[in-house]
């Protein structure tokens, strides 16, 4: 297999990869080659760099510990930090049901458990199951605790 960079007469770069040189070629000639972003059929190769392996001693003398390595309690993002928060919101401001979020979601619905602010897990299709029977429930973007390493 080989990857190219190709451009279309328009100017728009993409990379595509090939079975050989020829079958390109193949390709081209029969103008089978379309950019993605705007369809045209006139696609040539781009100039490329080669992907040339550095030698042992090179990628050794380079390799460098990191003075402060990254804290993988901390958000890299503002969507993780965003996730998180939305985690704590909820946490503090909800009772955790674990499995019995379907039951417990139905049984309030129902006027049989008083009514509060749950979350917790349920399988899908108990979830849609819920939903179909117009019991207001939403997934969150993350997992429960005990699920996280």
């Amino acid at each position: 297999m080989i990857r190219y960079s190709l451009t279309c007469k328009d100017g728009h770069s993409f990379d595509s990869w090939f079975q050989n040189a020829a079958a390109f070629g193949a390709l081209q000639a029969a103008g089978q080659l379309a950019c993605p972003v705007c369809g045209a059929v006139e696609v040539e190769k781009a100039l490329m760099a080669p992907a040339v392996v550095p030698g042992r001693a090179v990628v050794e003398a380079s390799v460098k510990e990191p003075a402060d390595p990254p804290s993988l309690r901390d958000p890299q993002s503002e969507i993780e930090a965003a996730i998180a928060a939305l985690r704590r919101q909820i946490e503090e401001n909800s009772e955790y049901v674990g499995l019995n979020f379907a039951s417990e979601a139905r049984q309030m619905h129902e006027g049989d458990s008083p009514v509060r602010a749950i979350h917790g897990e349920a399988r899908p299709e108990e979830a849609r199951k819920l939903i179909e029977d117009g019991v207001p429930v939403a997934p969150l973007p993350f997992l429960p605790t005990r699920k996280v390493n």
